[in-house]
């Protein structure tokens, strides 16, 4: 099953590029879409049932499937082989549903598009990538989903590639991942030569983690991060996710929801064992995560693109999620990436609806007014921006108030403190993205009707949303901790009194209030945007100038040395020898040229001298030492 979960996307992926490349001018939509779609439908079922299966099962039982042998020096063996333990069938089951669900809304957002079925091939190596990436046995096998990954979300934000800017977008992306993962792979390498003949499965590693030197974990722990911080658009490498929007929207929802910015926080996961030997770089993890939060946070509340506020919210949430993991709160980590993949394919989906209902307008302050002619987009947005702003009964208030209870209860005050402050603003910009799109003044034109496709999965994420908070409540709401005892990581958790709980809850939940009512004030009656005349309204609509800085210190004095090395270096020193090799050679052929002039006495004047001077050496006139 394990194999199949992987196989299965990439054999459909293969097969429908083939299909689009043969002839690519037919409309076959209706194929590509059940084709795209059975795939991961598939692999959600065999997902499912490899939970089930472990469930059954004591908390580390671990399933494993080997395909082949890899990589064979001396004792150093990597096969290409899968494991399965509690942690992989949550992340492969909320990975399949999900992407199922975004491909069945995909096929009705892409409706009519030329590049139908190569928008279907590209997604289904997305899935593929993003299964490996957390099926593989050892990190070798996770690096190659990691890269993959990487290319599927480089093809897809591109995938309009005859705009420039979709394709700049792409090239950010991939260029800042490349960064990352540079990082990542020396990581690999440290822990490789550290581990010795140990083996180098990740049972293996963790086997034998207690071999490792203090200070040479700790470099590990910092370089693995530096891959995720990339992966999962943290500081300073986020600046990527915001630009990624220029894909089609089902393409973002994947991104955000399901695949790829959810990888760094699975690694740090996955090598929790590492990390809770160096609790340093857990507490630089959750700093760097706190930061991104608020730092999103801040850029999402003047944002007018409906899109990039959800993009800079997910950098916000992913913040979240390094605080828990940062903190040793594994499993409090993974529900929240748990519940953000509903919330979140939700938000992007619900403002896909939106941007198709009026033709692709992305500008909120161009919208209003649709509560009445979208009612049913309006319900689930509103669902979805009652779970991200953590209001209770809705599950998003169960993981964002679980992260925040583990880093009180921890001692970490200062990433609680900045935690439940961006509780605050992240209930202003989503309620004011609500207000903004359902409750202002605005749309009058007539609106694009939507599919049916694009519908019913909206219900049933809407449906998680406010079910599945329950599986991560504590004893103080009635709940048994269900996915921290299912999901069975190390946590290094500290016990608060049920009075504590109850009061960091309430403050959440005031503070979530109060940002509504803020936003509802500010935006529900006459949204207009926030003028930029102050310094720090100039320097929030500009994202705090990040682009320009990095296109001052990196991008432009790159161009620079590109130019000077393409003018200067290659064409006058490189080609300027090259050429003159070219000079000299042809001088000398065209000298040589002259001993080959046709004429039979001087050949033989040429025989006759070669002829004395062979006979000169064979007489002895010479000798030759």
């Amino acid at each position: 099953m394990l194999s199949l979960i992987v196989l299965i996307p990439f054999v459909s992926a293969a097969f429908l590029g083939l299909v689009y490349l043969a002839s690519p001018e037919r409309k076959r939509e209706r194929f590509y879409a059940a084709v795209g779609i059975a795939a991961p439908a598939l692999s959600a079922v065999l997902a499912l049932m490899t939970g089930l299966e472990l469930s059954a099962l004591p908390p580390d039982a671990v399933l494993h499937t080997r395909l082949f042998e890899w990589i064979s020096l001396g004792d150093f063996r990597i096969a290409v082989a899968f494991m399965a333990d509690r942690l992989t069938a949550v992340m492969i089951a909320f990975v399949t549903v999900i992407g199922t669900l975004i491909h069945v809304y995909a096929a009705g957002y892409m409706r009519g598009d030329p590049g139908f079925g190569k928008f279907f091939a590209f997604f289904n190596l997305f899935m593929g990538s993003m299964l490996l990436l957390v099926l593989a046995d050892n990190p070798i096998m996770l690096f190659v989903g990691w890269e993959l990954v990487g290319l599927s979300s480089y093809l897809l934000i591109g995938f309009y590639h005859t705009d420039s800017a979709n394709v700049s977008a792409a090239n950010k992306a991939f260029f800042l991942n490349r960064i990352g993962d540079f990082g990542f792979i020396m990581g690999l390498a440290v822990l490789f030569f550290a581990m010795g003949s140990g083996g180098f499965t990740f049972e293996a590693i963790k086997a034998n983690a207690g071999m490792l030197d203090g200070s040479v974990a700790t470099v590990i722990g910092v370089l693995l991060f530096v891959g995720a911080m990339g992966k999962s658009a943290q500081i300073p490498l986020y600046v990527w996710l915001p630009d990624a929007m220029a894909g089609p929207t089902p393409v973002s929802a994947l991104i955000h929801a399901a695949t790829m910015v959810t990888a760094g926080v699975y690694m740090v996961a996955r090598f929790s064992f590492l990390y809770n030997a160096v609790p340093e770089v857990g507490e630089m993890i959750g700093i760097v995560g706190a930061a991104s939060a608020l730092f999103a946070a801040l850029i999402a509340s003047y944002q007018r693109d409906i899109k990039k506020v959800l993009a800079y919210s997910t950098i916000s949430q992913l913040g979240y999620m390094f605080i828990g993991v940062g903190v040793e709160a594994y499993s409090s980590g993974i529900f929240h990436v748990f519940i953000h993949a509903f919330f979140k394919a939700l938000l992007f989906m619900g403002a896909g609806a939106v941007i198709i209902a009026l033709h692709h307008e992305q500008d909120m302050f161009k919208m209003g007014g649709l509560r009445v002619k979208l009612k049913y987009v309006y319900g689930v947005m509103l669902i979805a921006t009652l779970t991200i702003s953590g209001l209770p009964p809705f599950a998003g208030f169960f993981s964002k108030d679980a992260i925040l209870e583990a880093a009180f209860a921890s001692g970490h005050y200062m990433l609680w403190g900045i935690g439940t402050f961006t509780v605050y603003l992240t209930a202003y910009y989503m309620f004011r993205l609500f207000f903004i799109v359902f409750h202002a003044p605005g749309t009058t034109g007539k609106l694009e009707p939507l599919p049916r496709t694009m519908q019913w999965p909206l219900a049933l994420l809407a449906l998680g949303c406010v079910l599945l908070g329950p599986l991560g409540a504590g004893g103080a709401y009635g709940g048994s901790d269900l996915f921290a005892r299912f999901i069975a990581l190390p946590d290094i958790l500290h016990a608060l009194p049920h009075r504590t709980e109850y009061l960091l809850g309430a403050l959440n939940v005031g503070l979530g209030l109060t940002g509504m009512w803020v936003a509802y004030r500010r935006f529900a009656v006459q949204a207009e945007p926030t003028p930029g005349d102050s310094l720090w309204h100039r320097s929030v609509l500009r994202k705090f100038y990040v682009d320009e800085v990095y296109a001052a210190l990196f991008v432009k004095p790159i161009r620079f040395f590109s130019r000077f090395a393409e003018s200067v270096v290659d064409r006058r020193v490189f080609d300027g020898f090259l050429n003159l090799n070219v000079v000299v050679y042809r001088a000398a052929g065209r000298y040589f040229a002259m001993l080959q002039n046709g004429k039979v006495r001087f050949y033989a004047l040429y025989i006759l001298a070669g002829i004395a001077v062979v006979s000169s050496y064979m007489l002895g006139i010479w000798e030759v030492h």
